[in-house]
């Protein structure tokens, strides 16, 4: 299938290594111009020397000034925005019943509050334009909120509402919004999410991920380029009717319709 995504420029935020990675690594096998971003100059740099067309920003994304700075930067180095990207970091594990204000306050900042700085920084060049995409990356955790993930279930869930109520405010301009919801991926980020439950419940790691990988369908952790797959098709031209929607990557862990 061709995407339609050569020549197109893209900005990926998180991007130094798991999902944020390899979906940049897939945006820029379809051609298309890559932006890559996050904390590990270095490291983010590395990765986008080996793209064919791309550059690494390093900033923390979560700066009240790093949306517009990254924006400034992507728009010099490849013009306008045509894919946004949303993903990042996210908030520590923990229940419900022990949040604080302070904590809730942090984890919609990051997860809510960011991204729509980003997207409104980008989406008036869209509309105009006539063509626009922008992909969340969310967690299944929006559809069946995750046991010990009370801040990240409560800040995706925020971004889920802003995004499907944008998706028909902007729809016949030609900007399609969606989100894709990871199960257990193969990342650093599960693999500390393992380990924190392996310490909770007193066992190994190796322990918590077998326990993990027995309630998936699948009977295994996705791979990031398997996500990074979905993400592709929905920031394409033959995605142009998909808006608004929530598609799980999750092996079938999710079992509601």
């Amino acid at each position: 299938m061709d995407t339609g995504l050569k020549g197109k420029n893209v900005l990926v935020p998180g991007s130094s290594s798991g999902i944020g990675l390899a979906i940049a690594q897939a945006l820029a096998e379809e051609g298309a111009n890559v932006v890559l971003a996050a904390r590990r100059e270095d490291v983010v740099q590395a990765e986008a020397a080996k793209l064919p067309s791309a550059i690494g920003v390093g900033l923390d994304l979560t700066d009240d000034q790093a949306p517009a700075a990254l924006v400034e930067a992507a728009e010099k180095a490849f013009g306008p925005i045509d894919v946004l990207v949303l993903n990042g970091g996210g908030p520590p594990p923990g229940g419900a019943a022990e949040v604080t204000d302070e904590q809730v306050l942090a984890a919609t900042h990051q997860l809510l509050l960011q991204h729509i700085r980003l997207t409104n920084l980008v989406l008036p060049g869209m509309r105009e334009r006539g063509w626009g995409r922008i992909v969340a990356v969310g967690s299944s955790g929006v559809q069946q909120p995750l046991a010990n993930l009370a801040l990240s279930n409560i800040g995706r869930a925020g971004l889920a509402g802003y995004l499907k109520t944008l998706a028909a405010e902007v729809a016949a301009d030609g900007v399609t919004v969606n989100m894709v919801l990871p199960g257990r991926i193969d990342t650093d980020r599960v693999a500390s999410l393992d380990a924190a439950a392996a310490k909770r419940t007193g066992r190994t790691p190796e322990e918590a991920r077998r326990s993990s990988e027995a309630g998936i369908p699948a009977g295994r952790y996705g791979k990031p380029e398997e996500f990074a797959a979905v993400v592709a098709f929905l920031a394409g031209v033959p995605a142009a009717y998909v808006t608004g929607e929530q598609i799980r990557v999750d092996g079938g862990m999710v079992r509601s319709y």
